[in-house]
């Protein structure tokens, strides 16, 4: 999901001179290319489908046009909405499908593997971790968190939907999603007790998802994700400075002689 409100620049895509925030640069490299990458270094992930508004971009990303060129990535134009954006670009997908967010940056194939073990046998899941996890892998990761009875949680912005059935829960997302601005979106998704709960951190993060799985009739199930990376994704100067430096951390270990595959003191 790569695509923009329309009548809107991003603040990050307007410094850079640009419309789209997928095309900032991040650590020299289209913001979007490291997620493409990453999709496609995932043996379990098949086609790769973007959603845009202006398909055409994709032009401007090297590794898109590879990807284009082999069939594997296909871009379509975005809706008026999240949700009709969605359904436009995974119309006759086959199940399951992985849906992340263009400006997920520091996404990895092991985290996919790591969802795709994690979400066997249910209709959706979704990708979370741990606040320690993330103040872990860069102490500005995230300043926000879900915070329940058992511990405090961040969203790695990936959703895992097994079957077209359970598409009906993207629906409460039709709206924007900005339920944190809009609670009674919360109110009218999931009911009044988990806007309560939510909001006064009461019960553990697997029973809200629960009594998230009762309410649609199908298991929704959440995904706790060791690395805390995948919960810090390009919203602003500031998450922008932290995926730099953990990109630049992460070349820094893959030019060492022992990530090289070389013996140790070599």
């Amino acid at each position: 999901m790569a695509g923009r409100r329309e009548g809107t620049i991003d603040p990050l895509a307007a410094a850079a001179g640009l419309a789209d925030k997928c095309l900032v640069p991040v650590a020299g490299r289209p913001m979007i290319a490291h997620v493409l990458t990453a999709l496609a270094a995932a043996p379990s992930i098949g086609r790769i489908i973007v959603s845009i508004n202006d398909p055409a971009l994709s032009d401007a990303v090297p590794e898109a046009r590879a990807l284009i060129a082999t069939g594997k990535l296909v871009a379509v134009r975005a809706r008026h909405n999240l949700v009709d954006s969605l359904f436009a670009a995974i119309a006759g997908a086959p199940f399951p499908v992985l849906v992340t967010t263009g400006d997920n940056v520091l996404l990895t194939p092991d985290a996919i593997a790591a969802i795709d073990r994690g979400a066997a046998h249910c209709s959706v899941a979704v990708a979370f971790t741990r606040r320690d996890s993330v103040l872990a892998a860069h102490p500005d990761g995230q300043r926000r968190f879900y915070r329940f009875r058992d511990d405090a949680y961040s969203n790695c912005n990936a959703y895992w939907i097994g079957t077209p059935s359970a598409l009906a829960a993207a629906e409460v997302f039709r709206s924007g999603g900005q339920f944190a601005k809009h609670p009674w979106r919360i109110v009218r998704a999931f009911g009044l007790y988990n806007l309560i709960a939510f909001r006064f951190g009461l019960g553990t993060l697997a029973g809200a998802f629960g009594r998230f799985s009762r309410r649609f009739g199908f298991p929704i199930r959440p995904i706790i994700l060791e690395d805390g990376t995948a919960a810090i994704d390009v919203d602003n100067g500031r998450t922008l400075a932290v995926a730099e430096a953990i990109i630049a951390d992460r070349a820094a270990c893959d030019t060492t002689p022992h990530a090289r595959g070389a013996a140790p003191g070599a």
